[in-house]
C-alpha cells in the first residue's frame, strides 16, 4: 500500500483542485499533510524538507525565470494601453472588404498578443471583449466568431516568446540534466528556453496559416458564415494603417529577432520587450499614469501567481519523491508493453485529460517534472517532447467540455449565444491541431530541423 502513495497524492491533489481550492496552497498543503502524516507512521523521512531552501533559493537566482514577469508586464501594456485593440482595429480595415476579413484580423492580432502574454485566458477575454461584439455586429455566424476567438487564445501555448515556453524550457532544462545524470553522462548537453523558442516557430507558423486556410475555404464556400464590412467602414489611410500596424509588429519581430540571432537571451529579449511597449505606449500618448498603475498591479499579480504555484510544485515534489514516485513511476513507463512509443502515449492522454482541470502553469510546475525525465531517458528529443506537450495542451484548453478557452469566453460572450454553439465553433479547429500534432509525431523534423540549422 506504501508505494502506491504517490498516486493517491495525485489523486488527493487533483480533486483537491477540482472542488476549485487556490492551486498553490493546494499544492503545498496536500504535501504537508502527506508528509505529517508520514512522519507520524514513520514512513517518509522529514530530512527531505531540507532541500526545500535550497530549491527555493534556486528559483530566487534562475536568470531564466525573470523574463516571466517582463514577458507578462509586456502583454499586459499592449493591452492596457489599447495598442492591442488599435492593431485589432487596423488590422480589420486591412482586410475588411474581404469576406472573413475581421476573423483573419482576430487570428493575426491573436496570435501577437497570445505570444506577448502566454496566458489562455488574458487573451481569450481580451478578444473576446475586443472583437466578438464587431464580429456578431457584421452578422458573422456565432459559431465561427467564438470558434476564431477560442482557438487563437490558445496560440500563447506555442507562438514565441510566451510565458508558457518560458516556464516549460526552464523545466525541461532540468529534466534533461537529470535524465543524463540517471544515465552517467556527466558531461549532460543543454537545452534552453531559446532553443524551445525557436523549435515552436514552424509548428507555431503552421497552426495559423491552417487556421487562415480554413477560414478562406469555410469563407468562401459559406459567404454568409463571414461577411465583408461595409465600405465606409474599411476607409483607411495608408498613413494611418503604417502607424497603427508598425510600431507592435516591430516589436515583436524585434523580440524575437533578437533570440534567434543570438543578440541576445530571452530574458534580455523580455525586458527589450517590455521597455519597447512601454516606449510605444508613451509615443502614441496612449499610457497615463493611471494606466501604467493598472498594468504593474496586473504584472505583480500574475507573476505572484506564476511564483507561488512554483513554490507549491516545489514542495509536492520533494514530497513525491519522498515517497519514492519518481522510482514508481519510472517501474511503469520501462515495464509497460510497446515501449517507448506506448508511454509517450499515455503520458500525452494523461496531460490532455489534465488540461481540463490544471491550467499549464500547474501541468508544468507538477507533471513535466514528474515525467518528462524518464521519457528523456528513453530517448526522446527535449525540444521535441516540449512543443508536444505544448500543442496538447492547447488542444485541451479548447477541447469541450471542460476546455478553458471555452469558460473564459463563456464569461464575456452575450447569454444569446448557446454554450452548444461555442463547442460547434471549435471542432474545427480541435482537428486542425490534432492534425499538427499527429504531423510532429511522424516527422519530429517540423520542430528540429530549425534549431540544428541555427546551432549547427
Amino acid at each position: 500500500m506504501i508505494e502506491f502513495i504517490p498516486i493517491i497524492m495525485f489523486l488527493v491533489i487533483c480533486l483537491v483542485l477540482v472542488l476549485g481550492y487556490p492551486v498553490a496552497f493546494s499544492l503545498a498543503g496536500t504535501a504537508l499533510l502527506f508528509a505529517g502524516f508520514g512522519v507520524i507512521g514513520g514512513i517518509f523521512d522529514s530530512s527531505f524538507f531540507g532541500a526545500f531552501p535550497s530549491r527555493i533559493f534556486g528559483t530566487m537566482t534562475n536568470v531564466t525565470l525573470i523574463a516571466v514577469p517582463l514577458f507578462v508586464f509586456m502583454g499586459v501594456m499592449l493591452e492596457k494601453s489599447r495598442l492591442a485593440e488599435d492593431l485589432l482595429i487596423n488590422m480589420a480595415l486591412l482586410f475588411g472588404r474581404r469576406r472573413g476579413g475581421l476573423a483573419y484580423a482576430v487570428v493575426i492580432v491573436g496570435m501577437l498578443l497570445a505570444a506577448s502574454t502566454g496566458i489562455v485566458g488574458a487573451t481569450v477575454v481580451t478578444m473576446g471583449l475586443m472583437s466578438l461584439p464587431t464580429m456578431l455586429k457584421q452578422q458573422y455566424d456565432p459559431a465561427l466568431a467564438t470558434g476564431t476567438i477560442c482557438a487563437t487564445g490558445t496560440l500563447g501555448q506555442i507562438i514565441p516568446p510566451s510565458i508558457a515556453l518560458v516556464l516549460l524550457g526552464d523545466i525541461l532544462s532540468s529534466a534533461y540534466q537529470q535524465a543524463q545524470l540517471n544515465q552517467g553522462i556527466f558531461s549532460p548537453k543543454t537545452v534552453s528556453v531559446g532553443d524551445l523558442f525557436i523549435g515552436a516557430l514552424l509548428p507555431g507558423m503552421l497552426l495559423v496559416c491552417l487556421y487562415l486556410i480554413y477560414l478562406f475555404l469555410i469563407t468562401r464556400f459559406s459567404p454568409s458564415l463571414a461577411p465583408p464590412a461595409n465600405d465606409h467602414e474599411t476607409k483607411v489611410s495608408a498613413r494611418q494603417l503604417l502607424t497603427g500596424l508598425m510600431p507592435p509588429l516591430l516589436l515583436i519581430f524585434l523580440v524575437l529577432g533578437s533570440i534567434l540571432s543570438g543578440a541576445a537571451t530571452p530574458t534580455e529579449a523580455a525586458a527589450v520587450g517590455a521597455c519597447g511597449a512601454s516606449s510605444i505606449a508613451l509615443l502614441k500618448r496612449q499610457l497615463t499614469l493611471a494606466q501604467l498603475s493598472e498594468v504593474v498591479q496586473e504584472t505583480l499579480k500574475i507573476t505572484c501567481m506564476v511564483f507561488m504555484i512554483l513554490i507549491g510544485a516545489t514542495l509536492f515534489s520533494l514530497v513525491f519523491r519522498g515517497y519514492g514516485g519518481d522510482e514508481l513511476v519510472q517501474s511503469l513507463f520501462v515495464d509497460m508493453p510497446g515501449g517507448k512509443l506506448t508511454a509517450m502515449l499515455i503520458v500525452m492522454l494523461v496531460i490532455f485529460l489534465l488540461g481540463f482541470i490544471l491550467d499549464f502553469i500547474e501541468i508544468t510546475f507538477v507533471v513535466v517534472p514528474i515525467v518528462a525525465p524518464i521519457l528523456l531517458m528513453l530517448g526522446f528529443d527535449p525540444i521535441w517532447l516540449g512543443i508536444m506537450i505544448a500543442i496538447n495542451l492547447q488542444t485541451s484548453f479548447l477541447t469541450p467540455p471542460f476546455g478553458f478557452a471555452l469558460f473564459y469566453l463563456r464569461g464575456v460572450a452575450p447569454s444569446s449565444i448557446a454554450t452548444t454553439t461555442m463547442y460547434r465553433g471549435v471542432l474545427p479547429f480541435i482537428i486542425i491541431q490534432l492534425f499538427v500534432l499527429c504531423l510532429i509525431a511522424q516527422w519530429p523534423q517540423i520542430v528540429t530541423w530549425l534549431p540544428e540549422k541555427i546551432y549547427n
